[in-house]
């Protein structure tokens, strides 16, 4: 029998918190094996605790947020392609290195591993996107100054 998971209520306050200040729908943390998501809209639940932790598959972006793609007109489905880049949490998304700047990289560009793709900002903390393997940029799914989420596709690297 499982260990009875305590919910921390502080933890689930700031996370609801951070829906509201970033107009995101659901958000999910992850903690030694433990996860939590907060979910807003149409439910009643406004909380729901799942532990332990197992692998689950990730939720694609919708349809409408996909950037056209470069590549064939029947690619892989996002969650399935071994190129897709993932947020690793939730915040917003710059492609940019600054304002009127160019971006770190376009479509068609090519990527070392180690390279930076965009960065994230969660909780006023700007943190760097690298490439997790080196290739050909083949679609940047994540808009400039927009919210995403935890393991929303971000780019498609080739």
């Amino acid at each position: 029998m499982a260990a009875k998971f305590k919910i921390d209520g502080d933890a689930i306050r700031q996370l609801a918190e951070i829906l509201v200040d970033t107009k995101l729908t659901e958000i999910e943390y992850e903690d030694d094996g433990r996860r939590i998501r907060v979910s807003r809209g149409g439910s009643l639940q406004a909380a729901t605790v799942i532990a332990p932790a197992e692998s689950s598959p990730m939720i694609a972006a919708p349809a409408a947020s996909v950037a056209e793609s470069a590549t064939s007109p029947s690619p892989l489905p996002l969650s399935n392609h071994p190129g897709t880049v993932k947020s690793p949490m939730v915040g917003t998304a710059y492609l940019c290195p600054e304002p009127g700047a160019a971006p770190f990289v376009k479509v068609g560009d090519m990527v070392a591993v180690g390279q930076t793709l965009l960065i994230i900002e969660a909780m006023k903390v700007m943190n760097p996107i690298k490439a997790a393997q080196a290739g050909k940029v083949i679609q940047i799914l994540a808009k400039d100054g927009t919210p995403v989420e935890f393991g929303e596709p971000l780019m498609v690297i080739e």
